[in-house]
């Protein structure tokens, strides 16, 4: 899900038991909906049981193996004039069949170059699959896969799949999707929880969703089972030191890591400030965990909560907005060794994010962008920027 998640690969202790390729069969404790009617979102909270040795340390990640839904492998063995009951070898040369290596062994939701350029391969004089591939072809490749998935390129270019084989060639592996865990086990000793936004879209004439969040979202209900694992992520973790102060920037989902935070912090006694900025689209619809954080501020465990609503008035207004009407205080929280923290999507928050602080630094320290950019360097070397971004 994250760079960091992706970069840490070592499973966390305690829970090596189970992996990836082992997961452990979880019942799910609670599934509800964060967001409130009206919302353009569909945010949900989610409790996952674990058993007794499975520990994991906030930060970290829960990995969920879910499958392709029912409705899309049946548009592909009928956009590809198979039954499903052809067999198989899977990635691991086991004999199964077509049907449930679409299920569970191949990636045919959102579609990918690689995809297409394989495709290619199967007819090399095709002239508009070599348009899309190679070098040259990425622009075309890329735009024709926007929005689609495995099942367009099968309609679009028929026949060319011959054998139920072939499909392991064209399409990737299936892959667990990581979620930041949003509890403390000192907390929540027997279950991990999370937060998953539900990707719902209709994209050239079809109803899509995500892969793993369609699955949480409606195929999950109380008492289901699903395949999970812990995930360590050593590279997003609180101080040390308890009474070191800490910010943490989570709009949307990237909320979940510091819920974990703050109940840790909660559960250990930790003496040292907290600060959290928070995003969403509306107050009254979009604000998650808003009792709970709103306690933690009210007692004081919460030292700052700065909210940033982007619909709520005529200029939308986000967490970097408001680290930039707090700047000086920010600046003198790091000065005081504040650890800083981000959580969330990589294209556009985490950079406006880190400008933002670039600037608070610079403003604080009467420098310039180049003195804060060191500042930040600093920073990083002594872990007090971390960032769980996707």
């Amino acid at each position: 899900m994250s760079e960091t998640l992706e970069a840490t690969v070592a499973p966390a202790a305690g829970h090596s038991r189970y992996t990836r390729n082992n997961p452990y069969l979880s019942v799910v404790l609670a599934n509800y909906l964060l967001t409130a009617p009206g919302s353009e979102k569909e945010t949900r909270h989610l409790e996952l049981a674990i058993e007794e040795g499975m520990t994991y340390t906030p930060g970290d990640a829960v990995g969920i193996v879910a499958e392709n839904r029912r409705q899309a492998v049946d548009e592909v063995l009928q956009a590809l004039g198979f039954t499903g009951s052809e067999r198989v070898l899977d990635h691991y040369k086991v004999e199964i069949d077509l049907d449930e290596a679409l299920r569970t062994r191949l990636a045919i939701g959102k579609l990918t170059r690689g995809s297409v350029t394989q495709m290619a391969k199967l007819d090399p004089d095709h002239p508009r699959l070599k348009s899309m591939s190679g070098a040259e072809g990425k622009a075309l490749a890329e735009e024709y896969c926007y929005g689609r998935e495995f099942v367009d390129l099968a309609t679009d270019f028929p026949g060319l799949i011959k054998t139920p084989q072939q499909l392991f060639q064209v399409l990737a592996r299936l892959t667990p999707r990581m979620y930041s865990i949003a509890s403390s086990q000192a907390l929540h000793p027997d279950n991990v929880q999370t937060t998953v936004r539900v990707v719902r879209y209709e994209a050239h004439g079809r109803e899509r969703q995500g892969l793993c969040s369609g699955h949480l979202g409606e195929r999950s209900p109380l008492g289901s089972t699903m395949p999970i694992f812990l995930h360590a992520n050593g590279n997003f973790r609180l101080p040390e030191d308890p009474s070191a102060p800490v910010i943490m920037v989570g709009p949307g989902t990237g909320i979940a890591p510091f819920r974990a935070f703050l109940e840790e912090r909660q559960a250990t006694g930790a003496k040292g400030d907290n600060w959290l900025f928070f995003g969403e689209q509306r107050r009254k619809l979009d604000f998650l965990y808003q009792e709970q954080l709103e306690a933690m501020h009210k007692d004081g465990l919460l030292t700052h909560l700065h909210t940033a609503f982007s619909r709520d008035q005529a200029k939308k207004v986000y967490v970097q907005d408001r680290m930039q009407e707090n700047a000086t205080q920010l600046y003198d929280w790091l000065e005081r060794g504040a650890y800083f923290y981000v959580c969330g999507d990589a294209t556009r928050m985490a950079k406006d994010v880190e400008l933002a602080l670039l600037d608070a630094i610079a403003r604080g320290s009467n420098g310039t962008l180049d003195h804060a950019a060191e500042y930040l360097a600093a920073m990083k070397k002594q872990k007090r920027y971390q960032r769980d971004v996707y």
